[in-house]
């Protein structure tokens, strides 16, 4: 079991880590502005079931194994780039309209995917999980990957409540946006510019001096 002092340290922690501008927040904004608060709510809910992914991984060892093989990194990173570039592609491409002429709001699913995949194939979150979850880890108080699991458990459940509220705010500002004429095309626009930044991130992350 997690002592109280080390759990309110963790969470003082994470919070700190949310409030940090990063991939995960850029992701959601532009999801909340391009398509309004249920793009926001989307991007928030892939990402907490990625972080769950993370966990499971951490907890169960998978992620040293995959750490341990010395071009993961890179195989990783540039997965991620492309799917990035990728989606800034479609992100261009003209939005498919409804029989009265208006856009047709992408699928819910679709959006939930995107922001999984997008966190899975990221380098650094696979690492963050690693080095993250352990140091609140005491084996002398439990089963060290029940502690880990509760850590993760909590850490993507943080995790969606903070990125729900991000992207009802983004999707408000998308939704006052609408009026404006033009907005789909900025709106879009700017979700493609958001992924081509987060790709280029991605290319040009630096190497952990050990492991992946």
């Amino acid at each position: 079991m997690i002592d109280p002092a080390t759990f309110s340290l963790f969470l003082l922690a994470v919070l700190a880590l949310f409030l940090s501008p990063g991939p995960n927040m850029a992701f959601v904004l532009s999801h909340g502005v391009a398509h309004g608060v249920r793009g926001g709510f989307a991007a928030a809910l892939g990402i907490s079931a990625a972080d769950l992914v993370h966990t499971l991984c951490a907890a169960t060892g998978v992620t040293a194994l995959v750490a341990a093989w010395p071009p993961s990194f890179d195989v990783l990173r540039y997965a991620g780039a492309i799917y990035l570039l990728w989606l800034a592609w479609q992100a261009m491409r003209p939005a498919p309209t409804r029989s009265n002429g208006q856009a047709r709001p992408m699928a819910f699913p679709r959006i939930v995917r995107m922001a999984l995949l997008n966190n899975l194939v990221n380098p650094k979150a696979l690492l963050f999980f690693m080095v993250f979850l352990p140091q609140f880890v005491n084996p002398s108080h439990g089963h060290v990957t029940l502690q880990l699991l509760a850590l993760g458990v909590t850490l993507a459940a943080m995790a969606l409540v903070f990125n729900t509220l991000l992207g009802a705010f983004s999707g408000e500002i998308g939704r006052r946006l609408q009026a404006r004429p033009g907005a789909e095309k900025f709106q879009h626009g700017l979700l493609a510019f958001v992924m081509i930044g987060l790709a280029l991130r991605l290319l040009f992350l630096d190497r952990p001096a050990k492991g992946i």
